[in-house]
Parts: C-alpha cells; sequence; structure tokens
C-alpha cells in the first residue's frame, strides 16, 4: 500500500467515524430524557473517543481532501471494509461500561452482530438494559442495514463516481438515480418514510397489547428498526414472544418481509412501476424458494403433532421460516426448540433458508435471491444451448430492474460468491463439531452467521469458546459486506507489508 493510498482511506475513513460518533448524541438525548445519568457518562465519554479518533484520522490523510476524482476501486473497498472494523471497537465502548457483557469480545459480538443486522446477542440480561443503550444497539443494526459507510460518504464526496466505490464497496451496487448521493438519500428517504408509518402502526399494536404509551413507543421504534433493516435484535430476552400478541407477529413480519426488497424495487414502485413487482427476478426466486420452503416445514411438522391448529402453525413455523429465508432472526419459538422438536428436516429447511437470504441492494443477507436466480437461470440456458442447434445464436435475458442479457460472466461471478457463502459456512460447521457441538447445531448456527441472520440453535452464549465468537464476528462481517472489500482491503495490506520489506532488505 502506496502512501497515498493510506491517506486516502484515512480521511475517508476518518469521516466516517466522525458521523458515526455523532450519532452518539441519540442514545445522549435518549438517557437524559430517561434520567438514566450512568448510561449518559458512558455514552459521552464514547463519543468523546470515538470523535477524536475519527479527527486524527482525517487529519492524517487531509492532503487527499477535494481530490475525490483520484480514487480507485480499491480505495472504497478498502475503507468500508476498515471502517467497520474500527467502528466496531468504538461502538462497543457504551456495551463494555454498561456492565451488560462479561468481556469486551462479547461487546464486539453484538456490535458486529448489530452492523450486520445478523441478531445474535452475548449481552446480558436484556430486560433490564437502559433506555440509551436499548436505542444505541437498535440504532446499530438500522444504520448497518442502510449502509453506514453510504451515510457517512454520500455528503462528503462531491465527484459521483468517488462515492459510487464507497457505496459499491458497502455492498450495495444498484444506482437508483446517475449520482450516488442522489441514490444514497433516495434510500435513507424510503427508509425514513417507513420508518414513521412503522413506528406508529407498532405504537398502536403495543397500546392495543397493553403496554403503556411511552414503553409502547419505545418498544415500536426498537421493534421497526429490527424487523426493517432484518437485524433480528429486540429489547426483551423473549424476543418477538414478549409480546404474546399474534397482531404484533404480524405487523413485524410485514415489515421485515418488505424489508428484505431491494431498494431498487420499493424506488420503482414509488415511481408507479407496479408490474416490476411481478417481472423481478429476485420477486420470483424469494416468491419459489419461500412457498417451498414453508410448505415443506409444514408437512414436516405437521406429523410431530405440535402444532395442532393454523394460527399456532403460521405462528411458529410460517413465522419463523419466513424470518430465516429475510435473513431477520425474529424467532417465536426458543432456541433449544429448534434442536429439540424441529427435527433433522426442519433444521435443513432453515439452514437452506438463512444461506439463500434475501434481495440484492437491501437490508438482507445471505448469498441472495438474485444470484440464486441468475445461476438457476444459467442452468436452464446451457441446458436449452445443448438441445438446440447449433447454428441457433439466441440470446437469453433476465429482468432486475430492466431486461439484462444472461452472460457466461454474469453467472460465473454469482456462483463464485455462493461459492464463498459456502465455504465460509462450511468451516463454521467444522469449527463448530471440532469445538463439541452436533453436527446439526454447529451448521444450523453457521448458517445463521455466515447469512446473517441472527436464529440460534442454543450454541451462542457468552460460554461458548472464544475462538467460536471470533470465527463468528469475521463470519458476519464477510457476509455483510460480500466478500470482495475485505479481500481489497488485506489485499493492499500485504502490498504494503512486502514493500516496507523490500526497502528495508534494499
Amino acid at each position: 500500500m502506496s502512501v497515498r493510498s493510506a491517506e486516502i482511506i484515512s480521511y475517508y475513513a476518518g469521516y466516517v467515524i466522525l458521523g458515526t460518533s455523532l450519532l452518539m448524541i441519540i442514545p445522549v438525548v435518549t438517557a437524559l430524557l430517561s434520567q438514566e445519568w450512568v448510561p449518559l457518562l458512558d455514552f459521552t465519554i464514547s463519543m468523546g473517543i470515538a470523535a477524536s479518533l475519527g479527527l486524527i484520522f482525517v487529519l492524517l490523510g487531509r492532503r487527499t481532501r477535494g481530490q475525490a476524482g483520484s480514487i480507485q476501486w480499491k480505495h472504497g473497498f478498502a475503507v468500508a471494509a476498515l471502517s467497520w472494523i474500527i467502528l466496531m471497537f468504538l461502538c462497543s465502548i457504551p456495551y463494555m461500561l454498561s456492565g451488560h457483557t462479561y468481556s469486551y469480545l462479547d461487546a464486539c459480538f453484538d456490535v458486529m452482530s448489530g452492523f450486520t443486522t445478523t441478531g445474535l446477542v452475548l449481552t446480558q440480561d436484556l430486560d433490564h438494559l437502559s433506555n440509551a443503550l436499548n436505542m444505541w444497539r437498535h440504532m446499530l443494526t438500522f444504520i448497518g442495514g442502510q449502509g453506514m459507510v453510504v451515510l457517512a460518504l454520500s455528503f462528503i464526496v462531491k465527484e459521483s463516481s468517488g462515492g459510487y466505490k464507497f457505496y459499491v464497496g458497502e455492498g450495495k451496487d444498484i444506482a437508483l438515480v446517475p449520482n450516488v448521493k442522489g441514490t444514497a438519500r433516495i434510500i435513507w428517504k424510503i427508509s425514513m418514510v417507513y420508518f414513521l408509518f412503522g413506528t406508529i402502526v407498532l405504537w398502536i399494536a403495543g397500546l392495543f397489547i397493553g403496554l403503556n404509551p411511552a414503553s409502547a413507543l419505545l418498544h415500536a421504534i426498537y421493534m421497526f428498526e429490527s424487523s426493517w433493516s432484518t437485524g433480528g435484535f429486540a429489547p426483551m430476552t423473549q424476543n418477538i414472544m414478549y409480546y404474546h400478541s399474534f397482531l404484533y407477529e404480524v405487523v413485524t413480519m410485514v415489515f421485515f418481509i418488505i424489508g428484505s426488497f431491494n431498494f431498487g424495487l420499493h424506488y420503482a414502485i414509488w415511481q408507479g412501476k407496479r408490474k416490476e413487482f411481478v417481472r423481478n427476478i429476485e420477486i420470483q426466486s424469494f416468491a419459489i424458494t419461500a412457498f417451498l420452503a414453508t410448505a415443506l416445514a409444514i408437512a414436516a411438522l405437521s406429523r410431530t403433532g405440535l402444532y395442532m391448529d393454523a394460527v399456532s402453525m403460521f405462528r411458529r413455523v410460517v413465522f419463523n421460516v419466513v424470518s430465516a429465508h429475510t435473513t431477520t432472526g425474529l424467532g417465536s419459538v426458543y432456541a433449544r426448540q429448534f434442536a429439540l422438536q424441529w427435527g433433522d428436516a426442519g433444521i435443513l429447511i432453515m439452514v437452506i433458508v438463512m444461506l439463500i437470504g434475501g434481495s440484492a441492494c437491501s437490508t438482507a443477507g445471505g448469498f441472495k435471491g438474485l444470484r440464486v436466480g441468475i445461476v438457476f437461470k444459467g442452468i436452464i440456458s446451457d441446458v436449452k444451448k445443448l438441445l438446440s442447434s447449433e447454428r441457433s445464436m439466441r440470446v437469453y435475458k433476465f429482468h432486475y430492474m430492466k431486461d439484462i442479457v444472461l452472460s457466461d460472466g454474469l453467472v460465473r461471478a454469482s456462483a463464485l460468491i455462493i461459492i464463498c457463502y459456502m465455504v465460509l459456512f462450511g468451516i463454521g460447521t467444522l469449527l463448530g463439531t471440532f469445538c463439541g457441538y452436533s453436527l446439526a447445531d454447529s451448521s444450523f448456527e453457521a448458517a445463521s452467521v455466515t447469512g446473517n441472520v441472527g436464529l440460534s440453535i442454543g450454541i451462542t452464549s457468552a460460554s461458548m469458546p472464544a475462538v467460536m465468537k471470533i470465527y463468528y464476528i469475521l463470519a458476519m462481517y464477510l457476509g455483510r459486506l460480500e466478500f470482495l472489500s475485505v479481500f481489497a482491503l488485506i489485499g493492499m495490506a500485504i502490498t504494503g507489508v512486502k514493500r516496507i520489506w523490500k526497502r528495508k532488505r534494499g
């Protein structure tokens, strides 16, 4: 890595850190309104540390100011990957100061789980968290779903070409309008409109089930942020089961399904292009896989006699399968019930849908329905080519916001990312078995972290081996950024080390 590249990465990563540190004002205000004086001090200290480090990074790279045109793809990827790592450590400070985590590693785990919209939890005694910390943890999953780097840098980088490289580096690749600032603002406008509407609906639902107005409002904010960002966090230990409400489950389910859709699809529908909903390859893929998975799960579990009526089957089976498929991770059964009651067939179905995930350029994780659709259509087109005349030169297409030619390169790129996810899943499963967990349990948990889902079969806990916590952090991180940004950062770091080594030897 050259000095120039290091300065560019430092400058823009510094702005991301500064922007995120300023967001701590929200839990500070929450602490003031709730008269939570210790959490107020925790967040004030944390904000000071984060802002100071961000300012140092900006000053170290200040010579690159106003030169966004010199930003290369490797810089955009590296800024995204590095920012997430640094922010994980900084945003963990309030967790650690709160006393609700057993170690700093546990705090880092929960922050990465929030950033990646995974939703696995190592924070202790959720039922007695301060409002400020609960606000912070749900903010992290909401912001992480839309994109922290995009939020911070879309208002800083003047040239759209430079901004787009940061945008793609954070796992998004669809341009809603010609410039990245406009695209980022549309994404946040969509999210905030849904936020206002969703919070009101959930607040009313909370009042209906007996929560007092203030508590109902806070729970509405938390649960909408978690649902829309397909995050899986909940303010109470029992997750969605705390509410004991069919209404609350249906409302959250609607929002996490909508949240798993591509932002480009939302924008197209807002513009009146309603046919896009039917023609889009991701919607077609999701509809097919969700229907098949749900039908198979119902068939498998109906034989057990666990759920005797349609309502209980919907609340315990359909809800969890769709939650897994959208990578939300809100659970309506206890963790060990998957292992003890769902059986091998139920676990296998959950593993498959957790790995597939939701839509590209959405808040969802997994290797995405778009890639599944492209690979499937690629297989079909190859079969047709084999069966057709050699003179036939038919061009195959698919619809994704527009008609796109199904090229061999596109199919190969989609298959490569799917293979990377499967390798990550395989390593996680193997590690789990080495640490003494069963194959079924290990595969379920590995699929959950790889697909950024958040459902647990009981492995994720403060008592699990540190090596598994570290691997799960890496798996969530790699899965959310879809590998390329992290690979770019590692490659640049290795190049920099080699240059230093050559200079010393020379």
